[in-house]
C-alpha cells in the first residue's frame, strides 16, 4: 500500500513526525509531501497566483511552499510514480470538529484526496492549554491510531466520503472509547483586534472565541470531550437536497 502523508501544520510539525511513524506500521511505502510553512485556516484553497516551489529533502520527503491542497495535487499528478492507497492528512495540533472543518487544511487535504478518487482520511489531537501553552499528548494518537487505521481501511466507504478522526486530549487511562459521530455545532465568536505598528498605525489580528453551546450528544464534539475518539462521515456533496425539492414544488 502506498501511503502519501501531508498536513496544514508544514513540514517540520510535530504532529506530522508522529503521522510518519504511524504510517509506517501500516506500510514501508511512504511518502511526505507537506507544506513548506503553517497553512492553518486555508482550508480548500490553491495557489494561483504565485508558482509553486518545491523542496527535496529526500526521494520521499518534500516540502512544497503552497498549501495543503497544493501538495495532495503535486504528490499525486508530478512526484510520485503512481497514486497513493491512502492519503493521510496530519496529525493536525488541535481538533478539527464543529465549524472548524470548513475552516481546516487538514480536513481539505482529504478533501483532494476524496476528489481525485483517493481514500483520505484527516487526523487531528486535542490539546489542553498550561499557561497558554498548548500541552499535546501525542501518545494517544500514536498508540491508537495504527489500529483504528487498519480497521477503517477494512471499511468500504461511499464514492465522495472522507473520514475525519479527532483523538481527545487525555491519558490512555482516561480514553473511554471509540465513537462515530455526526459533525457538530459551535458559534465561533470570531473577532476582530485592531493593534498599532511602531508607526501608530493600525493593523488587526482575527482572534477565536468561544461560545457556551452545548453541543449535540452525537457530535464530534461532544465525543472528544467526553474522551472518546471521534470518527465522522464527511461527504463532498453539499446539496441541500431537502431544500432542492421544496424549490422545485415552488417553480413546478
Amino acid at each position: 500500500m502506498r501511503i502519501l502523508l501531508t498536513n496544514d501544520d508544514g513540514i517540520h510539525a510535530e504532529g506530522l513526525a508522529v503521522l510518519e511513524r504511524i504510517a509506517h506500521q501500516l506500510s514501508d511505502d511512504v511518502w511526505v509531501i507537506a507544506p513548506e510553512t503553517d497553512q492553518s485556516g486555508l482550508a480548500h484553497s490553491l495557489t494561483l497566483s504565485t508558482p509553486l516551489r518545491l523542496r527535496k529533502i529526500d526521494d520521499r520527503h518534500y516540502a512544497v511552499r503552497g498549501t495543503p491542497t497544493d501538495c495532495v495535487i503535486m504528490g499525486v499528478r508530478h512526484l510520485m510514480p503512481e497514486a497513493p492507497d491512502l492519503i493521510l492528512s496530519g496529525v493536525n495540533s488541535g481538533s478539527n470538529t464543529a465549524d472548524d472543518v470548513t475552516y481546516s487544511g487538514t480536513i481539505a487535504a482529504a478533501i483532494e484526496g476524496t476528489l481525485l478518487g483517493i481514500n483520505s482520511i484527516a487526523l487531528s489531537q486535542e490539546y489542553n492549554l498550561n499557561g497558554g501553552a498548548r500541552i499535546l499528548p501525542w501518545e494517544i494518537v500514536e498508540q491508537r491510531a495504527p489500529a483504528l487505521l487498519k480497521k477503517l481501511l477494512g471499511v468500504e466507504l461511499a464514492k465522495g466520503v472522507l473520514l475525519n478522526v479527532n483523538f481527545p486530549s487525555c491519558s490512555g487511562g482516561e480514553l473511554a472509547g471509540v465513537r462515530v459521530t455526526a459533525q457538530g455545532k459551535l458559534s465561533h465568536g470570531l473577532t476582530i483586534e485592531e493593534r498599532q505598528d511602531g508607526r501608530g498605525l493600525p493593523y488587526y489580528w482575527l482572534r477565536y472565541g468561544r461560545g457556551k453551546d452545548e453541543p449535540a450528544p452525537d457530535s464530534d464534539v461532544a465525543a472528544i470531550r467526553a474522551n472518546y475518539i471521534s470518527i465522522t462521515p464527511l461527504q463532498l456533496d453539499l446539496t441541500a437536497h431537502e431544500t432542492r425539492q421544496t424549490l422545485e414544488d415552488a417553480f413546478a
